[in-house]
């Protein structure tokens, strides 16, 4: 499931540089994450990396957006196409992700 940024958000941008996939953006009132591109940090970290730093907790699951852990990783690697790092990490099954936390 995609992350999303809820109305909380005080407008800090802590999470946009964050984000492995620059997925966030600035919107009109607050941040936003494109579900099209986020991956939930699969692949790069074993948390989400926006709701790690976000000082007022607004980053959370969407559930709007739920996908499985093997989707997830899949768009990181197409997200990623020349991350030779990740993608051997994906072929050994051996990549951070907090669905294995």
């Amino acid at each position: 499931m995609a992350t999303y940024i809820t109305e909380d958000c005080i407008n800090c941008g802590a999470c946009e540089p964050e984000c492995p996939n620059e997925a966030i953006s600035e919107g009109d009132e607050i941040y936003v994450i494109d579900p099209n591109l986020c991956t939930e940090c699969v692949g790069h970290f074993d948390q989400f990396a926006c709701q790690a730093v976000c000082p007022v907790e607004s980053c959370l699951p969407d559930p709007q957006h739920v996908e499985s852990e093997d989707i997830l990783i899949n768009r990181a690697l197409k997200l990623h196409p020349d991350d030779d790092e990740l993608r051997r990490k994906a072929e050994a099954n051996d990549y951070p992700s907090h669905f294995r936390s």
